[in-house]
């Protein structure tokens, strides 16, 4: 899957400059019921994947296969049919909810679109229904977002998505702009709702220490392009990328003595820029065990060890 944006000059006549690469081949399965992590530094692309999978942008090329369909050929009433079972539950509560609706209104405008209730009655119990799902009581359904703490509005944003019914949820960085105590609070949730409503996840962070503790398997992204793919245990305990291992040691251990004598994989340099990547390896500007064959060669994603894949030559 790619997802190139053009960058032009002109206002009448536009003349575009270059493109840039926001997602640059990226290929991922996502097993029935199991949370796939992805994770990066800002602006790799995550939040770009997970908009094409949901069709709120086309891809650029390649496809988008749920359940053996591909979602960017569907026209617009089959993929507005396909959208109840892909749902989205946004990075930010603060401006992913209508501020000029209610609780109950939010949750109960897309059942009343796709019809999943037959009355105004069942529809308010379906309401109640979710927003108990979620951990929220009765008389929430009459406030607005504004009268709602942060973490109730992320759950209000979980329980509307819920309301379609789906199968799979992009939860895209949900808990990145609450407090670490709500944040664990939210986590739990979402594990409690897949285990009652059997969902499969493709969850989008950049908090290593969350995505260990929600995911099965773990895909890290770097530049658009996907560098490491690993079940969660091996990935963490036993990384083969040199941007995986830069990515973990970064992430504090609270144990001092631990912390202190453990090794530190440190990058130099910054991210280039997507529209002008450097040639070969998109890593091997900032990467220590570089070698010239990684300036002429871009690596292919392969399978290292059993389930576990890696873009670089030099890992084994």
């Amino acid at each position: 899957m790619k997802k190139y944006y053009p960058v032009t000059s002109g206002v009448i006549y536009q003349k575009v400059l270059g493109l840039i690469k926001a997602v640059d081949d990226v290929s991922l399965f996502i097993r029935k019921g199991e949370t796939l992590g992805l994770v990066g530094e800002s602006g790799c692309g995550k939040t770009t994947t997970g908009r094409l999978i949901l069709q709120l942008e086309r891809p650029t090329a390649g496809h988008v296969c749920f359940e053996g369909r591909d979602l960017a050929t569907l026209a617009p009433l089959e993929l507005r049919a396909m959208r109840r079972r892909i749902q989205v539950i946004f990075q930010d509560p603060y401006s992913s909810l209508n501020p000029r609706m209610t609780a109950g209104q939010i949750i109960g405008e897309p059942i009343k679109v796709h019809q999943l209730a037959p009355t105004p009655e069942a529809r308010r119990d379906r309401v109640i229904e979710l927003l108990s799902v979620v951990g929220l009581n009765r008389p929430m359904m009459a406030r607005y977002p504004h009268e709602l703490s942060g973490g109730q509005r992320q759950r209000l944003g979980i329980a509307r998505a819920l309301a379609m019914e789906p199968e799979f949820i992009v939860c895209d960085e949900p808990v990145s702009a609450l407090d670490v105590s709500i944040q664990a609070q939210i986590i739990n949730l979402l594990e409690e709702l897949q285990a009652r409503f059997s969902l499969t996840y493709l969850f989008i962070a950049h908090d290593l220490s969350v995505v260990r503790h929600i995911s099965d398997r773990v895909a890290v992204m770097y530049l658009g392009r996907i560098m490491e793919i690993a079940d969660r245990q091996a990935l963490y305990e036993e990384p083969l990328h040199p941007y995986t291992k830069a990515l973990l040691s970064a992430v504090p251990i609270p144990d001092p003595v631990v912390e202190a004598s453990r090794e530190r994989f440190v990058l130099q340099g910054e991210v280039p820029s997507p529209l002008n990547p450097p040639p070969g390896c998109v890593f091997h500007p900032r990467c220590p065990i570089a070698v010239p064959e990684c300036r002429l060669e871009v690596p292919a994603l392969r399978e290292i060890r059993p389930s576990h894949w890696a873009a670089c030559i030099r890992a084994e």
